[in-house]
């Protein structure tokens, strides 16, 4: 289904903050697909994120939720499914490698034709598809960054299409990045999509809402805190931005850009940090309330031709 701005429902969005009381024109249908690790019911209560967040986000009006899982068939992301879907919500861990690269590459298509959005949680900095969203964008801005008598006639070398499992320290040099090899060949060597620091110890983060007037940010505080969650430290080897809509901090002075967003073809790609798989960071209001803006703003976007 091909997906154009729905202007009343940005309107209501805006000038209506409160969930309970944003309702949208049109229903938006949300695929959240979680990893499912068990893990996770020791901060949910027996249940898994997936199913939690699923739960709450079913409470409010006008959003059609549907939960998978790597166990579903197909993954729960086979091509009717992903066909009934606006925004797909990943979540995904310490099973990256075992993802359908065949499925994956459904997403990406459908990202980049302005079909459907994701949004990627805290550890889903390495799903594939999320992983393969940012290569496609860094290929798209190291060829716009070229003169234009060099556009459509280099023929790049890729490298680092495999990052998973591996580390950054504060001294990587940065990815995505662009080299020219001694014999004159256009290297991009593809972003890792990782961070040097890291620590669970489910201290406080401290976030700071930088872009208030975005539909994603409605209805949330200035600043505000997550109770409990992982710490992730920048660098983080990402393509830069578009716009980075919430910061969040930490009293051991780490800092981290925890609400990225992206246009990739004619698609967008959301990247929201905080989380943990025994912190129960999504039952906390603030945190749900971003993914249901999340859900609803990104289900009106795609990128004209």
């Amino acid at each position: 289904m091909q997906r154009r701005i729905k202007l009343a429902a940005l309107l209501l969005m805006c000038s209506v903050p409160l969930s309970g009381d944003v309702v949208a024109s049109d229903t938006v249908s949300v695929l959240i697909w979680d990893e499912q690790q068990p893990e996770q019911k020791q901060g949910y209560g027996g249940k898994f994120l997936g199913e939690t967040i699923a739960e709450s986000l079913r409470t409010r009006p006008g959003l059609q939720i549907r939960s998978v899982s790597m166990k579903d068939a197909r993954q729960g992301m086979s091509a009717e499914i992903l066909d009934q879907t606006d925004v797909l919500i990943v979540w995904s861990h310490i099973r990256v490698r075992d993802q359908d690269d065949v499925l994956i590459e459904g997403v990406v298509k459908r990202v980049l034709e302005g079909k459907l959005a994701l949004v990627a949680l805290h550890s889903a900095h390495w799903h594939k598809a999320f992983v393969r969203l940012m290569q496609e964008r860094a290929k798209a801005d190291a060829e716009q960054n070229l003169t234009a008598d060099l556009r459509g006639k280099v023929r790049w070398q890729l490298s680092n299409e495999s990052p998973y499992g591996r580390a950054v320290t504060i001294d990587t040099p940065l990815t995505p990045a662009v080299q020219i090899t001694d014999d004159g060949q256009y290297q991009l060597i593809l972003p890792q999509c990782v961070f040097p620091f890291w620590r669970p110890d489910g201290a406080a983060s401290h976030v700071t809402t930088v872009q208030p007037e975005h539909p994603i940010a409605a209805g949330l505080p200035a600043k505000w805190d997550v109770a409990h969650t992982e710490m992730y430290g920048e660098p983080h080897h990402i393509p830069e931005p578009d716009q980075v809509i919430f910061e969040e901090r930490w009293d051991k002075g780490e800092y981290f850009r925890s609400g990225c967003l992206w246009t990739v073809g004619r698609g967008r790609v959301f990247y929201f940090r905080p989380g943990h798989e025994t912190f129960p960071v999504y039952q906390q209001k603030e945190p749900l309330q971003v993914l249901e803006n999340a859900a609803r703003w990104l289900a009106t976007q795609s990128v004209e031709e």
